[in-house]
């Protein structure tokens, strides 16, 4: 009897077993894991970022440009000990303001003696500051003050705005020369996060004084945050493009023919 000819359809799984919608199973396995992990880093990092940092809006341009009025911050919780010089802080005197969280610069702390002027720069234990977030072409006080030696303990504080600001300058009079308790003190800005600006530049002036405060981890909780996002979704995404590749793969492959019988 002549040969016969026939056509077959090429199996769509190469070699033995069934083929898995998704892909491998290894491949899920490991899918599976990335957004477990990425669940993981996503939620740790939000969760310590509420632990360690509040949220505050700056209501005046008293601290402009560094910070606008109507700026969302984010400000780390931190024990007044912990304040340096050049710090920006939020803390709540009623002397100052009641009832109202307020956000000034530490520009010396207890111990310390604070004048201004000295060729239009402040000067902190006779070291003449230079302050970079000032606004560009503005004066380091619009005017002269007598030199104030800060109680142990205590903080002078101004905004980087000093035309328009309310600040330790204007509290000269009150029994404790404008000074702030270091207990007032209840966070350290770290970020103007709306609009986005980023981290707070480093008050270098007030190096020669002392050391400064390091920066909190909230970089760190950035980089939480988006590996874990990244991990959700790109193992999310493994299995519809795993069963896509295979699908199309199958669709090239076309007929095989089988040899004559």
């Amino acid at each position: 009897m002549g040969g016969e000819s026939m056509t077959r359809t090429a199996p769509q799984s190469g070699g033995t077993g069934t083929a898995q919608a998704g892909g491998g199973r290894f491949g899920q396995r490991l899918s599976g894991l990335a957004v477990a992990l990425g669940l993981v880093l996503f939620l740790g990092g939000f969760a310590w970022g509420a632990v360690v940092y509040r949220p505050y809006t700056v209501p005046t341009s008293s601290m402009a440009p560094t910070i606008d009025a109507g700026d969302r911050v984010l400000a780390q919780r931190v024990d007044g000990d912990d304040v340096r010089r050049g710090d920006v802080v939020v803390f709540e005197d009623k002397t100052w303001v009641t009832g109202a969280k307020v956000v000034k610069r530490v520009v010396a702390v207890g111990g310390d003696t604070v004048s201004c002027c000295t060729d239009g720069k402040l000067t902190v234990n006779g070291k003449q500051i230079d302050e970079p977030y000032l606004p560009k072409g503005s004066l380091a006080e619009i005017k002269n003050f007598g030199t104030v030696n800060v109680p142990e303990g205590r903080l002078f504080l101004l905004g980087d705005e000093r035309q328009g600001s309310l600040d330790s300058t204007a509290h000269l009079t009150d029994a404790a020369k404008g000074t702030v308790s270091r207990d007032a003190v209840s966070a350290r800005v770290e970020a103007v996060v709306w609009p986005w600006k980023g981290g707070l530049e480093r008050p270098t002036g007030f190096e020669s004084l002392g050391t400064l405060s390091r920066p909190g981890p909230l970089r760190t909780i950035e980089l939480l945050i988006v590996a874990g996002a990244v991990l959700v979704l790109g193992g999310g995404a493994y299995g519809p493009i795993a069963g896509r590749l295979r699908r199309s793969r199958t669709r090239t492959a076309g007929p095989e023919a089988a040899g004559a019988r």
